[in-house]
């Protein structure tokens, strides 16, 4: 326990919060809670549990990026002796015996500076979107390129490439894990359960959102770490301009032209999702693959409209801003 400590993000995450920060209460030296704004409690929940509170600047954009640094930091004011941090996001419950095995891997690996293992959806029976969450995240076992906003931290790793990009609205873990790759150190998924997360993901609308903010964060990585050798999220992004804008845009432009010939392009989507679908019985039954491979081709309209956002911000120096699609509790 005297060298782990926590960092919890969280903004109105309600009884989210509560959960998360009891399943930690007793298992590491310190645990430290960030507030981004929150307006149903959060703040003072945190520390009627003796949790230290971090409450970010109202003034200044809020990055989850922002938030993790400031805990971050903020943690080891407190334990300037710390060597892992386990951070967490507020709407995640951290499964009993992570802490002690992902802990346990990097002290015998010392090239490892981050280990993650598995994050389910707490409810995934709930709505379509939930379980798309779920499978989303069971990502393959072993050395990765990326961690989610769920992983254990070397400290010393985090401190050699200066925290998070603060300026990152979204996917600002992948682009830290390049950077530490680019450090060598390496990151690994473990054969393990980690956390349970609660996506209250209901409505079309919020999935809509999650995937614009995708988008936004595959042309973000792309633009600073799309160059030889790592390639940071270029295929994605291409992938998105190709099926979200150029296939549509071609089929119903050159509808005249070819007297409506051009339309059948629009088959190509089923094609596509076909091939996803074949793709994903590898690892799950058939109905829950056919909807994961639909809802992935329909997903590109949605991320090349974040793709759009990135650079239209870019091109007229405006700052983005973050796309949120949950709701308080």
């Amino acid at each position: 326990m005297s060298k782990i400590g926590v960092v919890t993000i969280g903004r109105n995450e309600g009884s989210r919060l509560e959960k998360s920060l009891l399943s930690l209460l007793g298992k590491v030296q310190q645990i430290v809670y960030v507030d981004s704004g929150s307006t149903d409690g959060s703040v003072q929940l945190a520390r009627a549990l003796g949790v230290s509170v971090v409450e970010l600047d109202l003034s200044i954009p809020f990055t989850a990026a922002r938030a993790r640094n400031a805990g971050f930091y903020h943690l080891l004011q407190l334990h300037p002796d710390l060597e892992f941090v386990q951070f967490v996001d507020g709407d995640c419950e951290v499964i009993n015996g992570w802490i002690e095995k992902a802990v346990n891997q990097l002290e015998i690996q010392p090239d490892l500076a981050v280990v993650c293992g598995r994050r389910r959806e707490r409810f995934p029976e709930v709505s379509i979107y939930n379980q798309l969450c779920d499978i989303e995240w069971n990502t393959p076992i072993g050395e990765a390129k990326a961690c989610g906003g769920d992983a254990m931290m070397r400290v010393k790793a985090v401190q050699e490439v200066g925290g998070f990009n603060e300026s990152l609205i979204a996917g600002e873990e992948p682009e830290l894990c390049v950077r530490l790759r680019q450090n060598k150190w390496k990151i690994l998924r473990m054969d393990a359960e980690m956390t349970l997360h609660d996506a209250q993901m209901l409505k079309l609308s919020q999935w809509w959102k999650r995937n614009v903010r995708a988008g936004h964060a595959f042309a973000e990585g792309a633009a600073m770490h799309g160059g030889e050798p790592e390639r940071h999220w270029v295929k994605e992004s291409r992938s998105n301009w190709l099926w979200g804008l150029l296939v549509p845009t071609v089929a119903i432009l050159m509808a005249f032209v070819t007297h409506g010939w051009s339309l059948l392009l629009f088959l190509t989507y089923p094609l596509l999702s076909f091939r996803i679908y074949r793709y994903m019985r590898h690892t799950l039954p058939q109905k829950p693959a056919a909807i994961y491979a639909f809802f992935c081709v329909l997903g590109k309209l949605p991320q090349v409209q974040g793709q759009l956002q990135f650079y239209l911000n870019r091109l007229f120096n405006k700052r983005s801003t973050l796309v949120e699609y949950k709701t308080a509790l």
